[in-house]
């Protein structure tokens, strides 16, 4: 602008040809275009940036509130549409239900469509999630895929085998991935489609050994070993698997023939932060008697807030997760194995384990002498006669401080007669 001005001041003094000015005002405008152009282009791209945080924020929300509420949400609202004038929906919807009530224990229902959807990318890009591949795998075996550790909600066993974001279509060719979970999932209305459409069956034994034995070749089952009790001691900068009493699926494997295959995935427990409660603690007892009695164990925990990471929220933190397929363990078909042939494959797998932690962890950010992974094998049981002994103090406190107000009650009422009478005599 300032060069138009001027340009048109030259003119007015009749400084320059016409011919010099037209130059000036040309140049002038075609650089103040270009800059505007590429003032827009900076705006654009920072825009595009923005957007796509947001749809990656967006992506995992989702899938937190599915993990945590959709089955309760959904089996409500179910029943509220039953008590309208739409009831026929819930109806037709239910007797559906029971049609399709065993198809969770014959494979389910996957759907690529759903797997391949857009979001997962983007739910992937948020940490971001990595899977990483050792060994090629025979498309006329099936497998057990033993994952660890399971972290609070398993974010990186999700997206890797029941979505097709980090390409394990591509990277196992011919293999067909079906993560296990908990069977009382598959109980709830709407969460069991959605879950069985990326791949998910019930970890219960009808399940897997429809897919091990009736569904053809090249299945993979992925089983969260750990399970419930695991994901209690999970916590960033601890690596530790439950796995030393954990046998039930080394004796599929061998009635199946099924391969074992170690994954492990670096970061699964850096996503949350968790109150860890001590063994033999009441925030661990009532922990491990939701896990025997419901099938899941209660966590404290919470992640980053959904509209800044130093607030506190459900989200989980943007923490790289790399999940490492290890080499597979050839196993024979038992249809009876022994404990000592169990304990044998059993074996094989812990060192097998090992061998991949030691081999990956220096490269995804662990320090040389970490070896927490294999010094927590061990299984810790709580000490049963301390749990008992704290049961015994909290129910006698109970007892008494039920009790207290009753006896104050009397003692007063006692000591309030005892005055009358001692006023009567007096008077």
């Amino acid at each position: 602008m300032k060069t138009i001005i001027a340009a048109y001041s030259g003119v007015l003094r009749v400084s320059g040809t016409k011919h010099e000015w037209e130059e000036a005002v040309l140049g002038t405008r075609i650089g103040t275009g270009s800059s505007i152009l590429s003032a827009l282009q900076d705006l654009s791209w920072l825009s595009k940036s923005k957007v796509e945080k947001q749809l990656q924020i967006i992506s995992v929300l989702q899938w937190v509130l599915t993990f945590l509420i959709m089955g309760v949400a959904c089996t409500v609202t179910l029943m509220y549409i039953l008590c309208t004038d739409c009831w026929v929906i819930a109806a037709v919807y239910l007797a559906w239900l029971v049609f399709d009530w065993n198809t969770p224990k014959k494979g389910g229902r996957r759907s690529q469509w759903v797997r391949n959807w857009a979001i997962w990318r983007y739910f992937r890009d948020y940490f971001p999630i990595r899977l990483v591949k050792t060994h090629n795998l025979l498309t006329s075996r099936n497998y057990i895929f033993g994952y660890h550790p399971h972290g609070i909600m398993g974010l990186g066993a999700f997206c890797n085998f029941s979505t097709e974001a980090t390409g394990v279509g591509q990277k196992f060719p011919g293999i067909r991935p079906y993560l296990a979970t908990l069977a009382g999932n598959f109980r709830m209305p709407i969460l069991r489609d959605y879950l069985m459409s990326g791949g998910i069956c019930p970890v219960n034994r009808d399940s897997i050994d429809y897919i091990l034995s009736k569904n053809g070749r090249g299945n993979a089952i992925v089983i969260v070993v750990g399970g419930a009790a695991e994901s209690l001691n999970c916590t960033p900068g601890k690596n530790s698997v439950t796995l030393k009493n954990r046998k039930g699926f080394v004796k599929l494997a061998l009635r199946h023939g099924a391969d074992l295959v170690p994954v492990y995935s670096f970061g699964e427990n850096e996503v949350f932060k968790q109150v860890i409660f001590e063994e033999g603690s009441w925030g661990r007892w009532v922990q491990k008697t939701f896990q025997k009695h419901i099938g899941f164990a209660p966590c404290i925990f919470h992640g980053r807030g959904l509209f800044s990471s130093n607030t506190w929220g459900l989200l989980p933190y943007s923490k790289p997760i790399t999940t490492v397929v290890g080499e597979p363990i050839t196993v024979p078909k038992i249809d009876h194995p022994s404990q000592r042939e169990i304990d044998l494959y059993h074996n094989m797998y812990v060192s097998s384990l090992i061998k991949l932690f030691d081999k990956y962890k220096t490269k995804f950010g662990l320090p040389e002498t970490e070896k927490e992974l294999s010094s927590v094998l061990t299984e810790r049981r709580p000490n049963r006669e301390i749990i008992n002994a704290r049961l015994n103090i909290f129910l006698a406190s109970l007892v008494f401080t039920l009790c207290l107000p009753v006896s104050e009650q009397r003692w007063s009422q006692t000591a309030g007669r005892q005055a009358g009478s001692l006023l009567s005599r007096n008077s």
